[in-house]
């Protein structure tokens, strides 16, 4: 998944968050959608000196081969997160590629389905591995790591000469926005190598068996959803046991279609009132209203995974999520079932954005621990993973795209894909928000707000000022290092 999951990418770089997007180069998730480890800041801080270890000051000679000087006989760790994308395309593709450039750099390689319950003891204890995959509903909150000391800044991997032309570097490779979206104070610390679109999901076989269209706007959303709930399925739904954020990535997709792109943006910067906003209560009204009246309230206590099962079996028609869910379910989709994604629907007339403006983003973060044996070797782990190589084999196995410029080109994409690229070649704007990578709190209190709100019987009123008052904490809160765009 994890998110994500956009853009021109988060911190736009100079540019406008409404300029249409030029891919396929730009398409495929996951933000940073981050749960924060409990006592992670705490346990990193205090986790010794680890500017001692030895190890991670080892280098070798720079060349166009070797253009971050790491010693090519020492060993890289690298653990996966293991979620929609699986470690397949590591164990596959990348752990092989660095191998057959590097033969005597060994890579150790390893999988975790709970990033930060696996990680956070060895970052206390000072023996944190070389690059992680961190992502997924327990990933560490990067914003505390970078915060500790923790993170590598990758200032060096983007400013070194790329794999396939040593004309240019590796930053001259990546779709606008990439490096942005991991900036942390100015200094990139996460490399988001997924270019992900998010939207709402539905079965395209069903519904052309139906005569049922994707709506654009809200009276055609509801006016479906009757139809769906008259035939027997379960209009919309989303799992509340661990994918909330689907959920609240929608409801802040019509916020900002409603009031515009800097509605996002007001709740990055922690402004005052961002969240009591009327497009945000807006917005909340009506998905409030979405789950009162068009879903299984059962559903608070699933997990993603099995939501996403009653949907392939045509159980529920609607679900959010971002366009790994078509990769993540490939084993229980049957032949009868689609993928197809459609924006966000416009909640009125007099949007300011267009119907077909979606949230897309630059996710799925990698990290290089600052303090593991060697961070050097660990970011020319991520140089070759950026290679043309590296991400169409990304793509040929999760069925997914990279943020490295065509390097898809040639490739047949899976339905799904084909769907989400359309909608992001065919939107008139794009948009995104960062606090879930910055704030790992309030993210937090966001997945519990969206639960409360869709099923569990919540108010626009209560959502808006729950939400308001978290922010406001944080703001007030010296200890917490506040990021702007």
């Amino acid at each position: 998944m994890s998110l994500t999951p956009e853009t021109p990418a988060p911190g736009e770089s100079g540019k406008s968050d409404l300029t249409r997007p030029t891919v396929l180069r730009r398409a495929a998730a996951v933000s940073l959608l981050a749960v924060p480890a409990v006592g992670l800041l705490d346990a990193c801080a205090t986790g010794g000196d680890n500017n001692s270890n030895k190890d991670q000051n080892k280098g070798g000679a720079v060349s166009d081969a070797n253009p971050l000087g790491f010693d090519t006989k020492a060993g890289v760790e690298v653990v996966i997160f293991n979620g929609g994308y699986s470690d397949k395309y590591a164990t596959d593709v990348h752990v092989p590629l660095y191998q057959k450039t590097w033969p005597d750099s060994k890579v150790t390689e390893s999988k975790a389905e709970e990033i930060s319950t696996t990680l956070q003891p060895r970052f206390a204890g000072g023996t944190p591995p070389d690059v992680i995959d961190n992502s997924g509903s327990k990933l560490m909150d990067n914003g505390a790591l970078v915060q500790a000391g923790q993170l590598q800044d990758l200032s060096a991997l983007f400013g070194a000469k790329s794999v396939d032309d040593p004309s240019k570097t590796v930053k001259d490779t990546l779709v606008d926005g990439t490096i942005d979206s991991g900036l942390f104070d100015g200094k990139p610390y996460v490399l988001n190598y997924v270019y992900t679109v998010y939207g709402v999901w539905y079965n395209a076989k069903l519904f052309a068996s139906k005569g049922w269209t994707a709506p654009k706007t809200w009276s055609d959303f509801t006016a479906l959803l009757d139809k769906i709930k008259a035939a027997g399925i379960t209009p919309y739904g989303y799992a509340g046991a661990n994918a909330s954020y689907y959920q609240y990535l929608v409801i802040l997709s019509s916020a900002a279609k409603l009031g515009g792109a800097d509605i996002l943006k007001n709740i990055d910067n922690l402004e005052d009132g961002a969240w009591t906003a009327d497009a945000v209560k807006q917005a909340a009204t009506a998905w409030a209203q979405i789950g009162a009246k068009y879903t299984d309230k059962a559903f608070l206590g699933l997990k993603h995974t099995e939501v996403q099962l009653k949907q392939n079996q045509d159980q529920v028609a609607f679900y959010p999520s971002g366009n790994w869910l078509e990769n993540e379910q490939k084993a229980n989709t049957p032949g009868t079932f689609e993928y197809a994604m459609m924006p966000v629907p416009s909640l009125t007339g007099s949007d300011k954005l267009d119907a077909s403006a979606l949230f897309a983003t630059a996710g799925e973060g990698f990290i290089v621990a600052a303090h593991g044996k060697n961070p050097k070797g660990g970011m020319e782990y991520l140089r070759q993973m950026l290679s043309k190589a590296g991400a169409k084999g990304f793509t040929q196995t999760t069925g997914s795209l990279t943020s490295v410029q065509g390097a898809a080109e040639g490739l047949t994409l899976p339905p799904g894909l084909q769907s989400s690229s359309a909608a992001l070649n065919g939107a008139k704007a794009t948009f995104n928000y960062r606090f879930d990578g910055w704030y790992g709190e309030l993210d937090k209190e966001l997945r519990a707000a969206t639960n409360e709100l869709f099923y569990q019987g919540g108010t626009a009123d209560k959502f808006c000022t729950r939400m308001q008052a978290k922010a406001d904490a944080l703001k007030k809160d010296s200890s917490v290092t506040k990021y702007k765009r």
